[in-house]
């Protein structure tokens, strides 16, 4: 109890609760806006929430993330183009309900679902902080190491069908985090006599380059478009009675996004699918999916909700973001000295405590926001593409200015701009190098630390903890080759067929 009211004193503050305000009714605008997403608004915010203290930056940006999602339904429904992409299975069967002439009850039953699996996966969060708490202590330097190569190792092996690029892109970011001085005996590496390089090559400058200028870059140089939506009708509270019938669904699919948010590089589309299609085998009318089933748009929304809270596990836990918002998260625990990890579970719980109550309220802000205001966020969606891209690329750049007052950052963003347009437009992802950056620097200090005590490489497994990541580190590489071969067979075998 005492950890509870020392979490909610932190909360009742202002300004953290001003933050999540601003994060939740942010998030839902941005969601709403094709072609930005929470990734492009959150590499912008980053440098600003710098300096802010640890939780209200840190609840600005967990707004922004847990309600980006809640927007994204709104075009995906209405117009069929989703408004962040992990909103792409929502359009599958919301827009044809909509399309009949229901566009109120794919809304509400849209924004239903995401309240429930959000709630769900904060239910799930509170009652495993303790377990966390107990666990966490026993991760040394050895556990962490192997901890973040098994998130390297998912993260590439998530990209299915470009794992290949996906593993060259990752060591690629751990090379980008080797450029400047190393941080035992400060000697550099990879400068090349460049003073410039001296400092090595700043995250954030990486993030907005990926992420917002990309996206700008791509806003600028397609077709200039501004989608038109029609205005719903009626109150948006009907969805919360209907949710009851599909609450097996809702169930099931919270928990595939809890349990894919917890897994480092799986995230929200592993969840949806799964879930979706666990609801289409088990569903009564499986012919209806993709053409307005209600408990297909139940499963996704459901279970892409309830990932951005159980992604905070091992964020907190282990100090290992699972993807790249959590990653640029990370950021902000270092600049302000919060160390994720063990230590953060066992010295400083109604800090944690606090950013879970945090997700809770933002889902409640949410859901209230969004029904009395969702014809007013439709004028959002009318707004014209390059102006949008004008706008992410003027904040952008003073984002990047603004870190260390450099026009060399400002360079090397636009420079990482236009690869990240590059891989756009090639279709190739660009998450694995931000998670390389941060996954790489935190194995090689995690490394270094333990080689100390390790005379051989059998004793980084000597110990019940490594032992089960490092088992588990083979075991998901085995899994991915054996599935891999068996399926270059089957099509080695087709191709033999053919030809006889």
């Amino acid at each position: 109890m005492e950890t509870l009211a020392a979490a909610i004193a932190i909360l009742l503050r202002w300004e953290v609760l001003g933050a999540l305000l601003v994060g939740s009714v942010g998030g839902v605008i941005i969601g709403a806006v094709p072609g930005v997403g929470a990734a492009v608004a959150i590499a912008i915010l980053l440098p600003a929430t710098f300096a802010m203290e640890p939780i209200v930056g840190l609840t600005l940006l967990l707004g922004i993330y847990g309600s980006s999602m809640y927007g994204g339904a709104i075009p995906a429904i209405l117009i069929n183009t989703p408004g962040t992409a992990v909103n792409a299975l929502t359009t599958y069967d919301g827009h044809p309900i909509a399309r009949d002439g229901n566009p109120k009850r794919a809304l509400s039953l849209a924004y239903s679902a995401s309240f429930f699996g959000g709630i769900f996966s904060v239910v799930c969060l509170i009652l495993l902080a303790q377990v966390l708490a107990l666990v966490a202590p026993h991760f040394g330097s050895r556990e962490i190491f192997l901890a973040a190569l098994l998130g390297v190792v998912l993260v590439v092996l998530a990209h299915r069908g470009k794992v290949f690029v996906a593993g060259m892109l990752a060591c690629f970011g751990i090379f980008l985090n080797t450029v400047g001085l190393e941080p035992v005996k400060y000697t550099r590496r990879f400068t090349f006599d460049q003073t410039w390089l001296a400092s090595g090559i700043d995250l954030i400058v990486v993030v907005l380059g990926l992420f917002a200028l990309s996206q700008a870059f791509l806003l600028l140089v397609d077709k200039d478009t501004h989608p038109e939506a029609t205005r719903v009708e009626g109150g948006l509270f009907e969805g919360l009675k209907e949710l009851w019938i599909y609450k097996r669904v809702a169930t099931v699919g919270s928990s595939f996004g809890v349990l894919m948010g917890m897994i480092p590089g799986v995230g929200e589309f592993t969840s949806q699918f799964m879930s979706y299609t666990y609801a289409q085998k088990t569903s009564k009318t499986p012919e209806l999916f993709g053409k307005g089933a209600p408990e297909g748009l139940v499963a996704a929304e459901s279970a892409n909700n309830a990932v951005p809270g159980a992604a905070m596990i091992p964020l907190l836990a282990l100090g290992i973001p699972g993807e790249a918002l959590t990653a640029m998260m990370l950021s902000v625990f270092y600049v302000h000295n919060v160390i994720p990890g063990p230590q953060l579970f066992a010295n400083q719980m109604p800090f944690v405590v606090a950013l879970y109550i945090g997700l809770f309220l933002l889902n409640i802000f949410v859901l209230i926001f969004l029904i009395f205001s969702t014809n007013q966020i439709l004028r959002v969606i009318r707004i014209p593409s390059r102006f949008l891209g004008v706008m992410i690329l003027t904040l952008a750049f003073v984002g990047l200015y603004s870190l260390r007052n450099s026009m060399t950052d400002c360079a090397i963003g636009a420079a990482f701009g236009v690869f990240g347009l590059i891989l756009k437009r090639l279709d190739l992802p660009s998450v694995p190098i931000v998670l390389g950056m941060v996954l790489g620097g935190i194995m090689e200090v995690k490394l270094r630390s333990s080689m100390a005590r390790v005379k051989s490489p059998l004793d980084f497994i000597d110990r019940p903890i490594a032992a089960i990541i490092f088992t588990a580190i083979v075991l998901v590489i085995s899994i991915h080759l054996w599935t891999y071969f068996r399926r270059t067979g089957k099509t080695a075998g087709n191709r033999r067929e053919n030809r006889d």
